[in-house]
């Protein structure tokens, strides 16, 4: 059956606007770690007379398409990116055109915003999504989905994209964090499988037996960013640590999970196991070719690069040793499809998000598998995609498959914390493993300064 002009299968009509998010402070979206941008300047520039027409297509922000250069991979995921806007403008009068945007965590994007001229939809991730939300920047996606697909994403990684059970942003992959490891250097170091990491005190045994025998070390993050406290969270989480606690109300950082995860990585630095600079510009492939490392932690998109730059090369995958008496974790990655709250053509922004991504159709299902096992190599956000990605073949090969059954049923949704929080985390960080910090001190500091910050915040959940 044809679908209802200006509708899409798979999606309920929707209703003529989208709901709000009240009682929000904006807190800035430049990358800039205390910088903000003020709400009323915002809403000012951004409110109003913007509107668009079929003849005047709303802007997809974006850093896949089109694409940049003729990288087979770059060329794929610009592929998927460009058919499904294709398939939209086929179907809709309200069109949509691609516009690459490189690094959408940038100034560019608040400059944008604060100016009026944000995009009309954008890729966001968890750690941006707070200062977002608190901005009232963001279009409600609920309306455009059933039940049914709300449902069908993984509870855990959709958390942090919504506000009670309003969806905000809907993710288009999931990235779990692993440890890959070099098989020729463990070869050369004569370590075997039976000597693969299962705790913290193994992975700095083992560390220290591959550095003795001349191969590269253990590499973790050493830039100050949302990536390094990205990459941090789940040492963290093992130990039972968490940065805030008591539903968002205070710091839970001052606390022995916390300590531990800060003292590892202070310790891998300070006995010469993981450099201060990641080797071969932060490349995991020719380190590991090369022999600069022989262990990394990486997201499961790491798989493809070795797929691309050396296929022939023998690596494993292993999940995150944990501390003596913790548990497994990992983080839960990935970006998000969002829609300009403000922009010229909200509700068909919306729309266009939760049919691109949450349609319950086989086109739709097969639409979010097949970007996550052709364009890239990620497990699927929903569940039905990935059945339909597993019965395709998708997570067949060794290190899929244990990314899909082992690593990612530890996984936590990333956290959406605002600037002054990451800053908080951020610094703790870097003083102790790269500055000599007490890793005690360090902890207590920046549970003082959440604290602090936590007594005047209002905005979304934190917990």
């Amino acid at each position: 059956m044809p679908s209802p002009p200006g509708h899409l299968p798979g999606l309920p009509p929707g209703p003529t606007s989208v709901e709000r998010p009240s009682r929000r402070r904006f807190l800035g979206l430049s990358a800039a770690l205390t910088g903000a941008v003020a709400l009323p300047g915002l809403l000012s520039a951004c409110g109003g007379s913007r509107t668009a027409s079929a003849s005047d297509p709303l802007q997809f922000w974006n850093f896949y398409a089109p694409a940049p250069n003729e990288d087979p991979v770059v060329m794929a995921r610009a592929a998927w990116m460009q058919d499904t806007v294709d398939r939209w403008n086929a179907e809709n009068e309200q069109q949509i055109e691609l516009v690459y945007a490189p690094v959408l965590g940038s100034e560019k994007l608040a400059t944008a915003f604060s100016a009026g001229e944000g995009p009309d939809i954008f890729l966001i991730s968890p750690g941006d999504i707070a200062r977002y939300l608190n901005g009232n920047v963001l279009a409600e996606l609920t309306p455009y989905m059933t039940q049914e697909a709300v449902d069908d994403f993984f509870a855990d990684n959709m958390a942090t994209r919504m506000i009670g059970d309003k969806v905000y942003a809907l993710p288009m992959e999931i990235e779990p964090l692993a440890l890959y490891y070099s098989r020729p250097a463990f070869e050369q170091a004569g370590l075997s499988e039976g000597d693969l990491p299962a705790t913290w005190d193994d992975l700095i045994a083992v560390s220290d037996r591959l550095v003795a025998a001349g191969q590269g070390g253990l590499v973790f993050p050493t830039a100050q960013d949302y990536y390094q406290n990205f990459v941090w969270y789940p040492w963290m989480w093992q130990g039972g640590g968490e940065v805030v606690t008591d539903g968002g109300r205070r710091s839970g950082f001052d606390s022995d999970g916390a300590v531990g995860a800060l003292r590892l990585w202070k310790e891998t630095v300070d006995l010469g196991l993981t450099p201060r600079v990641p080797p071969a510009s932060n490349d995991i492939v020719t380190s590991f070719s090369e022999g600069y490392a022989s262990i990394w932690q990486s997201g499961i998109w790491s798989i493809q690069d070795f797929e691309r730059k050396a296929p022939d090369f023998d690596y494993g995958v292993i999940p995150l040793p944990v501390p003596d008496g913790g548990e497994s974790a990992t983080v839960l990655g990935g970006w998000a499809f969002a829609a300009n709250a403000m922009g010229r053509n909200p509700d068909e922004a919306a729309r266009f998000c939760a049919w691109a991504l949450g349609s319950m159709d086989d086109d739709g299902i097969a639409r979010v598998a097949n970007w996550c096992i052709d364009a890239k190599r990620d497990v699927s956000p929903r569940r039905s995609s990935l059945e339909y990605g597993s019965r395709a073949g998708g997570y067949d090969g060794e290190h899929m498959r244990l990314f899909r059954d082992e690593i990612f049923p530890t996984g936590r949704g990333e956290p959406r914390y605002p600037p002054v929080i990451y800053k908080a985390v951020s610094d703790a960080i870097q003083s102790c493993q790269l500055a000599g910090g007490d890793p005690e001190d360090q902890a207590a500091t920046a549970a003082q300064a959440i604290d602090a910050y936590l007594t005047t915040y209002e905005g979304v959940d934190l917990a």
